[in-house]
């Protein structure tokens, strides 16, 4: 009986051994994963008296004579990444910010051939670059679905982390669909793959492989403190990528979708008062006009829920979604309004260029209305003894009462301390304002949707 139990246990643990057995997968990409190499030649000043250089007059606190204007020398710069082969016709998957301003980019495999590159086309919002190199005997990676992935799948990462080639690391995907921003723009419209595989500085351009061999992503950025791992690395969907790179190979450039509005998220305090379920969707705050959301009838206030069939969770969701959408398609969008779900079509637009300025959206000044609430009267059908009030047509974005009070509120009373004020009409509104200092909080009572509400609310 223990010679059986030992020989079961001596069996899982061989399965398990084996399950972690990446060597044969790692082998199989050894001719496909290459380190790319950008040289960028770059000009230094430096002055010298009599081969003497300035730096040692400095040392001990002598002036440097004066002399002409420093010579201009010429020096090459040359940083790494890393790569793969993705087709027999030689060409190459990187990252953008590996050869950006690259004056050569060289491709170098394990094996030790070189080739020098041709940037085909590079797209900065999504971080990629497509090369291509002149060789006959090239072993493509195996391509997989990165819409299949999910959170928990285990990954590797082959590529070469501060020079050293072909490294590999293992971890599993952290989080998928996350959106991060850079500061620069680059890559601020991918919804990245997360994973605690050890990627560093050099891995970025390289793949990110599936248990079963096939690449589901390309590293591309990380998040640290220290500049090293940390644990917080993101990879460039394949799926994603592979729609940028069949632009580049046709165009050298990547056409964006463009919807034309800012927003945010709805927090669970925003969703309850405009009546969702949940706090979900992209709010908008503001329309850029003549865009293709204000054509296809998109309003300040509207939450939308749906790009075609694909959810929208978070403001970077609507980003992500319209971003890959083919200019001048129309699409579908499902939006939250007026306390109700509604289908609207729009005819998507051109994302500009990074180099071009973006249409200024103008918003009415919140000095214009009080509280930035633009108020009229109700109709006289509309009012009873028991139904007073002004009803709230529009609320400027990033004023006192956004986020507060809605399109279609009725507003029937303002409360301070022990002042009350009722409210019959839009002058008795302002009247009522006149009274408080800036600062002053006062509470406003309401209806909306046939129930009561009331908000607090900072006078501006």
């Amino acid at each position: 009986m223990k010679n059986l139990l030992y020989a079961l246990l001596i069996t899982i643990f061989t399965i398990q051994a084996h399950e972690f057995d990446f060597s044969e997968l790692v082998k199989d990409q050894s001719e496909s994963v290459v380190n790319i190499q950008s040289i960028r030649k770059v000009k230094v000043s430096q002055r010298s008296l009599n081969s003497f250089p300035e730096e040692l007059f400095r040392e001990f606190g002598f002036p440097f004579p004066e002399m002409e204007a420093p010579r201009q020398q010429e020096r090459e710069s040359i940083s790494t990444g890393s790569g793969f082969v993705i087709d027999k016709d030689g060409y190459v998957i990187t990252n953008y910010h590996v050869v950006q301003g690259a004056d050569e980019v060289l491709v170098k495999f394990l094996d030790r051939r070189e080739f020098k590159a041709k940037i085909i086309g590079m797209d900065e919002l999504s971080d990629l670059a497509l090369l291509r190199i002149e060789s006959q005997d090239l072993d493509p990676v195996d391509i997989g679905d990165s819409d299949k992935v999910e959170q928990g799948d285990g990954v590797i990462a082959i590529g070469s982390p501060y020079n050293y080639d072909f490294s590999v690391t293992f971890g599993i995907i952290s989080a998928t669909g996350r959106g991060i921003t850079s500061g620069q723009g680059i890559g601020d419209y991918v919804p990245y793959l997360q994973t605690d595989a050890a990627v560093n500085r050099g891995n970025s351009g390289g793949p990110l492989f599936n248990t079963d061999g096939e690449v589901i992503g390309i590293n591309s950025q990380i998040f640290s403190r220290s500049g090293g791992n940390e644990g917080l690395a993101f990879a460039i969907p394949i799926n994603i990528a592979l729609e940028v790179v069949d632009q580049l190979k046709d165009n050298g450039k990547f056409s964006r979708g463009y919807l034309g509005v800012q927003g945010g998220e709805v927090s669970s305090d925003l969703a309850e008062a405009l009546g969702m379920d949940k706090p979900i969707g992209a709010l908008v705050r503001a329309v850029v006009k003549d865009s293709a959301a204000d054509n296809g009838g998109v309003k300040p206030g509207d939450v939308i829920v749906q790009v075609g069939s694909k959810d929208v969770i978070y403001f970077k969701d609507l980003q992500h979604k319209v971003g890959m959408t083919k200019p001048n398609t129309n699409l579908k969008l499902r939006l939250f309004r007026d306390g109700d779900y509604k289908n609207l079509y729009v005819k998507v637009g051109e994302l500009p260029s990074l180099n071009q300025t973006e249409p200024e959206i103008k918003e009415p000044e919140v000095p214009n209305y009080p509280l930035g609430l633009q108020l009229e009267n109700l109709r006289e059908e509309d009012t009873n003894e028991e139904t007073l009030g002004v009803k709230v047509i529009q609320v400027t974005s990033n004023s006192p009462a956004f986020g507060e009070i809605f399109r279609g509120d009725i507003i029937t009373k303002i409360k301070s301390g022990n002042m009350t004020y009722d409210i019959s009409n839009v002058e008795d509104f302002v009247n009522a304002l006149d009274s408080f200092a800036v600062g002053d909080k006062i509470a406003i009572f309401g209806t909306r949707d046939g129930s009561n509400f009331f908000v607090a609310v900072t006078v501006e």
